[in-house]
């Protein structure tokens, strides 16, 4: 199993990444987590426009699935092979209507379902995507919000994506004894206190620890937020490696 960072800046993208989108491989098959502002065109660099196989989104915040109207045009309007066929896209209730009212004039139209299978995540619950066994739980964020457990059902590899969380007990669990942890860190500690909003490194860190998780990865830093603080903080409460997402950064399982 490949994951490899396609954009890791939280809320807006950076002047060096776009916003949270994360390609995990096996066996041939393709499944993206996220696609937020300007991820679209940094996932060319790493794949084919139309060789993805599913897509799973987290929550409808912009900075985690905007550029999925880019890529209904994409996948609509392809000119060599006509209109591709529809691909499972998992996503909270009512991922197809804010998707579309964010794109078309009249959000009742449902083109959109021509090119995106969409399927309704619920807490707990397990999909199969190809080789992988995907597990969603709901965590603590303003709107509805998954982390992601993705399991190679072959090698039972696994890895843990947060989304956008503050702590909570859901999140932890789908990390529990995780291979790697791709955790959020928006936060600086001691700095912002929004309850169920984001993490900071150092509850990035302190996550990691309790779940038993093999490895993390830090992510979703926002432009004003220094990495190298929450890296330093995520190190001093959990004993494993952790180093900060960038993009292109890969990693085999």
């Amino acid at each position: 199993m490949k994951l490899t960072v396609v954009g890791c800046s939280g809320s807006f993208p950076s002047t060096e990444s776009a916003c949270s989108s994360y390609l995990v491989e096996a066996d041939g098959y393709r499944l993206l987590l996220d696609m937020g502002n300007g991820a679209l065109g940094e996932l060319q660099r790493h794949c084919g426009l139309y060789d993805l196989d599913a897509i799973a989104l987290s929550h409808l915040h912009a900075d985690h699935c905007i550029d999925m109207c880019g890529y209904f045009v994409a996948r609509y309007y392809r000119v060599e092979g006509g209109r591709c066929a529809p691909i499972p896209v998992y996503g909270p209730d009512g991922t197809e209507e804010r998707l579309t009212t964010a794109y078309a004039d009249t959000p009742s139209e449902k083109s959109m379902s021509e090119v995106f299978d969409f399927r309704s995540l619920a807490a707990h619950g397990e999909y199969e995507a190809g080789p992988f066994r995907v597990r969603a739980e709901l965590v603590d964020h303003p709107v509805e919000a998954y982390a992601f457990r993705v399991e190679h059902t072959e090698s039972g590899r696994t890895l843990t994506y947060s989304g956008d969380t503050g702590p909570c007990a859901a999140l932890e669990e789908a990390a529990r004894e995780t291979d790697l942890f791709l955790c959020e860190a928006s936060f600086t500690h001691g700095k912002e206190q929004i309850p169920g909003l984001h993490l900071n490194g150092r509850e990035a860190g302190e996550a990691a620890q309790r779940a038993g998780a093999g490895r993390l990865v830090l992510t979703h830093v926002p432009p004003w937020t220094d990495p190298q603080i929450n890296l330093r903080d995520a190190k001093s409460v959990f004993d494993g490696p952790v180093d900060m997402a960038r993009p292109g950064a890969v990693y085999e399982l």
